[in-house]
């Protein structure tokens, strides 16, 4: 008679031999079973099998079982399809499923009640549209681990306390998502506090951020603070650093110390600008750190073929460093129209070169001609520095002060180049933080 302990003992055996043929399989495959040693593996060698071609039906390969075997611990029935039939349902498309395993595969081991559907319910109740939900999980799929309470929340909650609106929240997650999975009191909240140092208010930066929130992704210590030095060693005026950063917010994350040596280099050598000229350059438009130096020779080059010395140039281009990013064609068109119909002095254009950056046809054409029909003279200045309903008032006006000046931070009009629209400052009275406001709310 066989003992009582003989069919625990037998039961042992069976085991250990399946787990050995299921070891040989998968080293026939290529598969590296030494992990999967102490997990429970199928009572057969058949349903080993089955797994490793339903992962391979979706886009697997053995180097990515390799890479993370554990997946092979989960069950076709109980795991697999459950989760990727979800992942399907929400919109992941069924070609898109290796992919998304393959980036993580800790998904499998999930429950879709449990684990997944609470996240999708977040993400929405966070106002991410519903057909963004896959983007967004494609981008970031280590969302579906995060607890609810933890770190998604948390950063929500400050980003709002600083300011960003609530219905900004769901498109903020969408253009980087990775922000949920950022602690607060050693990423978020440091990065804030260190810009805010800068002389940049929170109003300004948390339309910033709802704009551009990658901002949030750039190291602290390892890149914005050394930005900041360098742009301050290249001559940038300390109070200028914030009202720079508003203009040209990827300049913070940039390898910024190269580009300023070339883009100085150039300006020194081509422009024939100094580096204090490009550092006053660099204050009024942030970009030119990242605009090629073949885009902004050509402007510089039409206007030398205008018999304008190489002085005079350096001149306009640093006191309106948009030039640089101008469309030779359109430039042309409004020389010849300031030389054929306004028939104006060159000096006009070395006193206002932002002239260049207002649209011929919407702005320069219909004013001075509604000025030559009162048979008014003004400066270039007055003429085009201001609303339209601005001067609808000034040509109203009982009066001209002919020397009366624009605001201080000129940008002219749109920069096709550089595919912003570039503040043109329509107020005459605003503060620094509305002018900062505005500026941000362009980028």
């Amino acid at each position: 008679m066989p003992s009582v302990t003989w069919g625990v003992v037998q039961g042992r055996k069976e085991r250990l031999v399946s787990r050995v043929i299921i070891s040989d399989y998968l080293k026939s495959i290529g598969i590296v079973p030494n992990e999967l040693e102490h997990l429970e593996l199928p009572s057969t060698v058949d349903v080993m099998r089955d797994r490793v071609e339903f992962l391979q039906r979706i886009g697997l390969t053995v180097d990515d079982m390799n890479v993370y075997p554990l997946m092979l611990a989960c069950s076709v029935r109980k795991n697999m399809i459950p989760v990727l039939g979800y992942l399907e349902k929400i919109g992941v498309s069924r070609s898109k499923l290796g992919d998304f395993v393959r980036n993580y595969p800790q998904v499998l081991h999930a429950s879709v009640v449990v684990d997944l559907a609470p996240v999708i319910k977040l993400l929405r109740g966070l106002d991410v549209e519903r057909s963004d939900i896959p983007y967004v999980l494609q981008r970031y799929p280590e969302l579906l681990g995060f607890k609810l309470e933890g770190t998604m929340s948390t950063s929500v909650a400050y980003l709002v306390s600083i300011g960003v609106w609530p219905r900004d929240i769901g498109p903020m997650v969408t253009q980087y998502p990775f922000l949920l999975g950022m602690r607060v009191g050693t990423t978020i909240k440091p990065l804030v506090e260190y810009i805010v140092s800068l002389g940049l208010p929170k109003r300004i930066l948390s339309r910033m951020l709802e704009k551009r929130t990658y901002i949030l992704g750039y190291d602290l210590e390892e890149t914005v603070k050394p930005n900041v030095s360098a742009l301050l060693s290249f001559g940038v005026q300390p109070e200028a650093i914030s009202s720079l950063i508003a203009q040209y917010p990827p300049i913070l994350g940039l390898p910024l110390k190269a580009k300023l040596s070339t883009q100085q280099y150039f300006f020194n050598l081509k422009l024939k600008i100094d580096p204090e000229g490009f550092a006053r350059a660099l204050e009024k438009m942030p970009q030119i750190v990242s605009l090629s130096q073949n885009i902004m020779l050509k402007p510089v080059e039409f206007l030398r073929g205008r018999s304008m010395p190489d002085e005079d140039v350096a001149k306009m281009v640093v006191r309106c460093p948009q030039l640089l990013a101008c469309r030779v064609e359109l430039m042309k068109n409004s020389y010849y129209y300031f030389k054929s119909e306004m028939k104006r002095p060159m000096k006009d254009l070395f006193d206002f070169p932002e002239y260049f950056t207002y649209s011929l046809e919407a702005r320069i054409k219909p004013r001075h001609q509604k000025m030559a029909s009162k048979g008014i003279s003004c400066s270039l200045d007055w003429l085009l520095n201001c609303s339209d309903r601005r001067f609808e008032e000034r040509l109203h006006a009982d009066y001209i002060d002919k020397d009366a000046e624009g605001p201080s931070f000129v940008m002219g009009g749109k920069l096709e180049m550089l595919g912003n629209d570039l503040i043109s400052d329509q107020g005459n009275s605003d503060s620094d933080e509305e002018v900062l406001y505005r500026r941000t709310v362009s980028l």
